[in-house]
Order: C-alpha cells, then sequence, then structure tokens
C-alpha cells in the first residue's frame, strides 16, 4: 500500500472516530442566513466530503448557544469550493459567493473534478432549498470553452437575485452572465446567457458558435441588483457597467483599465462599495471604492486613531482582497484575506472610513480585526462574512473561517462566540476532542476540547501509539469551568511537534488530559508528519 492510500484510510479511521454535533467541518467556507430568523447556513468542507449545516441559535447572558443542527453532505464529486481558493492569485477566485434566492433556496458554486482530480470544473450551482434538500443545477460551458486557457476562466464568482421578477444573475467570467429565470416555478427556469461586448457597449446574447475575443469581450467578475432602480450592475475585468435591461453603460469615475472584482450595496443611508484589483509584481493589489449616490465613487479612507487620514493605500499595501461584505446600519464589515492567506478578518467601515483600533509603539496602525481582537479564538484564516436576523430584534453578525469554524457576534462585533464541529463532551474530563482530528506537522494545529465541572489545574500529555510520551503542552494550567467547552485555545493545541520542537512522524497519537481533583480523558489525533 502505497504512502497517500496509508494516509487517507489512517485519516477516514480517525475521522470516523468522531460524530459531529454541530458543523460539518471546521473548515468552513461560507457562511449565509439560514432559512428563518435564528438560523445559518454553513458550507464547510473536510478531509473525505464537503456539506451544509443549518445552525439554529440562541443569544444567552453568556454568548451565542446553538439549540440544533442539521446537517447534509454534497457527496465526494462535486463541491462549492475550487482546489486553488486560496493560490489563486485573483481576487474574484479568492471567495466563494453565495445569495438566497427566493424559492431556489441558497444558492452556491458547484465544481467537478477535472482531469487531474482537482476540483477545478466549473460545473453550475447548488441550490439549498433547506438543510436536508440540495439539490445540483448543471450549467453548460461555453461553447469557445475549449480555446480557453483554462476552465477556472469561466468559474462561478457571484450571485444576485431581483425578487421584483423572481430571476436570478450568475456571473460566470469569460462566459459572461446567466439569467436563471423561475417566475414560473424552481423547476421551470428559463434560462438566458449573455456576454458583455466592451466594444458596442451591449450586452449580448450567447450563441454556441459565439467567437471570443479579449479585444472586443470583458470577463464578468462579480455582479449585483440595485433594489431600488432594478438595475444590474457588473464587476467587469474592465471596469464597472450598469445594465437597465435594454442596454449597458459603463461607470466613468471607475478606471476601465483595470479590474473591478466585486460589487456591494447595502446598509442606510445606502451605499455600494467596489473592489477594484490588479496583478503586479508583489502579487495581487487592490483598492476600495464606495459610492453614495450610485454615480461618482471615490476611494475609501483609511485614519488612524486620531482620525487622521493616511496618505498610503494600506489595502494595497496588504495584498488585501475582499471574501464578503456585511452591511449593518451605517456600517460595513469587510471580510479581507492577504495573498497566500496570511492574513485575514475584517475591516470597520462607517461613514468616514477605515478607523484603527490600535497604534503601537512604532506608530503603526492596526485596522483588521481578527485573531488579535477576539473575533476568533484561534489564528485562522476568515473566509466569509454575513449579517442575519439572530432574533426579532438582534441582528447578528457571522464569521467563517478555514479551521476554526464560525464565530458569531449578537452584539455589532464586541463580543463573539466560537462555534466549532465537535462531539457532546463528557463533564469532568468524561471525553477529549481533538479538532480537527487530522492534522500536517508543519503549519497546523488540533484543539484538545475537554470539559470540566469546576475550576481545575489540567495537564495535558500527547502519547505515540506505543503509548511513548512525545509531548508536555500544558502543566497545571488553570482552566475555569464551563458549560459546554473548558479549553484555551492559544495553549490547549497539539501542533505535531514532539518536546524538541522535531516534527513526530506520522501516524495516531494519543492525548490524555489530567485535572487536580484525579480525573482523567483520552483524545485521539492523528498526523501526516513531517516529510
Amino acid at each position: 500500500m502505497n504512502f497517500f492510500k496509508c494516509s487517507i484510510l489512517l485519516a477516514m479511521a480517525v475521522a470516523q472516530g468522531f460524530a459531529a454535533e454541530t458543523l460539518f467541518s471546521n473548515s468552513a467556507f461560507t457562511v449565509a442566513p439560514g432559512s428563518k430568523t435564528g438560523k445559518l447556513y454553513v458550507f464547510s468542507r473536510g478531509d473525505v466530503a464537503s456539506g451544509i449545516t443549518e445552525l439554529e441559535l440562541k443569544p444567552t447572558a453568556h454568548g451565542i448557544s446553538v439549540e440544533k443542527s442539521e446537517q447534509t453532505s454534497i457527496g465526494d464529486s462535486m463541491t462549492a469550493v475550487h482546489d486553488d481558493i486560496f493560490r489563486s492569485s485573483w481576487a474574484e477566485l479568492r471567495r466563494t459567493p453565495v445569495t438566497t434566492a427566493g424559492e431556489l433556496g441558497l444558492v452556491m458554486p458547484m465544481y467537478a473534478t477535472d482531469n487531474n482530480g482537482a476540483f477545478q470544473e466549473p460545473a453550475g450551482f447548488f441550490s439549498v432549498r433547506s438543510a436536508d434538500r440540495i439539490l445540483e443545477t448543471p450549467m453548460d460551458p461555453p461553447g469557445f470553452a475549449e480555446d480557453l486557457d483554462s476552465a477556472m476562466i469561466y468559474a462561478t464568482t457571484g450571485f444576485a437575485y431581483d425578487s421584483t421578477s423572481k430571476s436570478l444573475w450568475i456571473a460566470r467570467g469569460a462566459a459572461g452572465v446567466s439569467h436563471y429565470d423561475i417566475s414560473r416555478g424552481p423547476n421551470y427556469p428559463q434560462v438566458t446567457d449573455y456576454i458583455l461586448n466592451k466594444k458596442e457597449a451591449k450586452l449580448e446574447k450567447l450563441k454556441q458558435n459565439y467567437s471570443y475575443k479579449k479585444s472586443k469581450n470583458a470577463s464578468v467578475l462579480h455582479l449585483s441588483v440595485h433594489p431600488k432602480t432594478g438595475d444590474l450592475w457588473l464587476a467587469t475585468e474592465k471596469g464597472l457597467w450598469t445594465y437597465d435591461g435594454s442596454s449597458v453603460a459603463v461607470n466613468k469615475s471607475l478606471d476601465t483599465a483595470k479590474r473591478v472584482t466585486g460589487i456591494w450595496m447595502g446598509g442606510k443611508p445606502f451605499q455600494i462599495i467596489a473592489e477594484v484589483s490588479k496583478s503586479g509584481s508583489d502579487g495581487v493589489q487592490g483598492s476600495l471604492w464606495r459610492s453614495f449616490d450610485s454615480k461618482t465613487f471615490k476611494k475609501v479612507s483609511f485614519l488612524d486613531t486620531t482620525g487622521k487620514v493616511q496618505k498610503k493605500d494600506i489595502f494595497a499595501n496588504s495584498s488585501y482582497t475582499v471574501s464578503g461584505v456585511a452591511f449593518l446600519g451605517n456600517k460595513a464589515f469587510v471580510a479581507v484575506t492577504s495573498a497566500g492567506g496570511k492574513e485575514s478578518g475584517y475591516l470597520l467601515l462607517d461613514s468616514v472610513g477605515v478607523r484603527a483600533w490600535e497604534t503601537d509603539e512604532d506608530d503603526g496602525s492596526q485596522w483588521l480585526n481578527g485573531f488579535e481582537r477576539g473575533v476568533i479564538d484561534r489564528d485562522e484564516i476568515i473566509t466569509s462574512i454575513t449579517t442575519f436576523p439572530l432574533t426579532k430584534n438582534i441582528t447578528g453578525i457571522a464569521v467563517s473561517t478555514y479551521g476554526n469554524g464560525i464565530s458569531v457576534s449578537a452584539d455589532s462585533g464586541a463580543t463573539w462566540t466560537p462555534i466549532l464541529n465537535r462531539a457532546k463532551l463528557g463533564n469532568n474530563l468524561g471525553s477529549i476532542r481533538m479538532v480537527p482530528s487530522v492534522i500536517k506537522a508543519i503549519g497546523e494545529q488540533s484543539l484538545v476540547s475537554y470539559k470540566v465541572g469546576k475550576p481545575s489545574k489540567i495537564t495535558i500529555e500527547v502519547f505515540s501509539y506505543d503509548m511513548r510520551k512525545v509531548r508536555k503542552i500544558v502543566k497545571d494550567a488553570p482552566r475555569e469551568a464551563d458549560n459546554s467547552r473548558s479549553t484555551y485555545p492559544r495553549e490547549d493545541f497539539w501542533d505535531g511537534l514532539d518536546d524538541h520542537g522535531r516534527p513526530c512522524t506520522m501516524g495516531i497519537y494519543y492525548v490524555r488530559v489530567k485535572d487536580n481533583h484525579g480525573n482523567i480523558g483520552w483524545g485521539k489525533v492523528m498526523t501526516m508528519g513531517g516529510r
């Protein structure tokens, strides 16, 4: 048996030992409002398959509690996230677009495997009608697809739903846009494909024998429907365009020589946020623009803690790209990720600009809200953000993360509650949960999750399969009692290394947790090894 097959079998053996109670996996790529008030959809992808979880949430005096969860796997032949989401150089391919589309429910992209076995083949979209009903909606590639360098050039990078006409608009890169009309019902759609002819300023119907030319056409990278006018706004590789149902026009306040990779609308007062992105010698460089009158865009200002506008373009210098925007009153929560996922978090944008929350000793300002601000309790990549009706009177905010599940706030981002994929934990170390249960030896961590019924001093140790001690994580560390999970993410984790800082060999390891009251619990985790 070769190394790869052995790794997969071991990973499956460990994973099957734990039944998920909340999320499908802690590698969550997108979060969106659920089917009713207090509910939230989470798409996550694990080692073997991927799926949707609908959580029923309730605010409490200590944060957010999960009242109920329903999960549905979407199998292993299709998924909603392509394999290059963190490696892609283009902003529009570094996010997972979703939207709620009337009777279609939640819609999100659908990818199949290519000839190399990677999820890099755009195949249509998923329609999540409920937590236990997910439909695959195939879409054919454009007729000129064989002439393109990569199938990802026509990947789905945006959705927008027009509730008045009951139509879903889909951004499909070089393939233009698809109009998915469900006015006769979701089971009787009328589909029309269009492509942007920038040379003649037309949105043309896409025919099977259409001849695509870079000099004539422009890829559509994102889109949004204006809630007041009903116009379709198109973010393209050649500027920002609007379509009123008969003709298209370019917005001249944004440079048509650059790529407009995202367009988001909402808030009170109403605002439109655009992301402009280009590829430079240092990677992707972006900038944020905003309009309050739906006509003129101005670059978003970054202010220090004193309110002074910065001369440098902080957004471009950090190589950020936008993974999602959530509006709440006059504020916009702009989730961003840097190239390669090295930094992530959200920028809090008010009516003036993005304000720094801290100035350090070196006079450097901090604008990013993430691990340091308590948005997540482990330093993982934030992949999306949304607002949703938590109760009749409370609008919640939720972020998804790659590795730490989701975090939810009931107080406009002041405090956050992490929600992880975990099995039920027994009190007083009755059970130990390693999250995730399979890690690489370098660059990944497994959280030691346990529960104690009273304040305790905790010792955590790791043993090899033959019960040889390889690592002491903490010794007599004070931990407070908690009704759901007593753990300290900044210390209670194993990174696959031994006491000397060397990667442990591939295999299954046992984790022992002891308290000072005589209670002992055991967990199990697998590392893929350091080679």
